[in-house]
């Protein structure tokens, strides 16, 4: 499948902004699942945008304002190419106890994606749910699936109902949240169950968004529209196999990755900092359209 987006994002501030130095993490990944065929970012006022990637790979692309201003647009204008790619059967058929072998082989490499984190720490209700899901005997592939259900099904999507930095420990109490919430309770339990996974930031074409660009049928999909998380597990053999629990789906050709990290904090789309005043207004629009 083929996209256009149009991420636009617009500080309005209560006064006028001295300087302003921003971070954004909003260019589609390029890989094995999706192609990235354009890109820009626009930004008024008119910055020199800089780019690096990142130590977890992400496109990063950074500039400053050193003008007075009362108000910053980024606009990121991108077109992706979305393919199927599958995993290896033979990856998901092995056992959970076969499978934890191998990540402690490969431990040095996936460290990271295995220790909680300041956004993902890890308590006995965690690991409770990580004996309940991962038993060693177990085919790795199927216990992944149904932890990935067990999160649909148990827990309540309900925008608003969670802030960026509601804990894990919160959103397994009250079972409710957003998609930020369902895939870190997902991490916390993987990481617990010594599975190796990180968070995905990215797109998802909804079901609006699809009667928009077309009437065929296809499974509804929800999610926020300015952005959507699900989370890649690492599979032995090396293939991150991306699920999502607030929709209980393999993310496909409806999802575009834009970044990754340990969890929110590692690839949150835009960051800054800026002097003289304050934040009135964030407003953050994406439109996602089938092309």
């Amino acid at each position: 499948m083929r996209f256009r987006i149009i991420h636009r994002t617009i500080y309005r501030y209560a006064g006028a902004a001295s300087e302003s130095f921003m971070e954004a993490r909003l260019t589609p990944a390029n890989d094995e699942r999706q192609q990235l065929l354009s890109r820009k970012l626009v930004t008024t006022p008119g910055a020199n945008v800089h780019t690096y990637t990142d130590y977890y790979g992400n496109a990063v692309e950074t500039f400053s304002i050193v003008k007075r201003h009362q108000e910053l647009l980024m606009e990121s204008l991108s077109e992706v190419e979305t393919l199927p790619h599958a995993p290896p059967q033979s990856a998901l058929d092995i056992s959970v106890s076969e499978a934890r072998q191998l990540y402690r082989s490969e431990r040095l490499k996936l460290f990271e994606f295995l220790m909680p984190s300041e956004a993902i720490p890890m308590g006995p209700a965690v690991h409770t749910l990580a004996n309940q899901f991962f038993k060693p005997g177990h085919p790795l592939g199927e216990s992944l699936l149904r932890l990935n259900t067990w999160i649909k099904t148990n827990f309540r999507y309900l925008p608003g109902s969670t802030q960026i930095d509601t804990p894990v420990t919160t959103a397994l109490k009250q079972r409710t949240g957003v998609c930020q919430d369902f895939a870190q309770v997902m991490l916390a339990v993987l990481r617990s169950a010594e599975i190796p996974a990180r968070y995905v930031t990215g797109y998802i074409e909804t079901e609006s968004q699809r009667k928009a660009s077309e009437a065929n049928r296809a499974p509804a999909l929800i999610g926020a529209s300015e952005s959507h998380a699900w989370v890649e597990i690492f599979l032995p053999g090396g293939f991150w196999w991306p699920l999502d629990p607030t929709n209980n789906c393999v993310a496909g050709e409806r999802h575009v990755k834009v970044a990754v990290g340990r969890d929110y904090h590692d690839s949150t789309p835009t960051r800054g900092v800026f002097k003289g005043t304050h934040t009135e207004k964030l407003s953050v629009a994406v439109v996602m359209q089938r092309i």
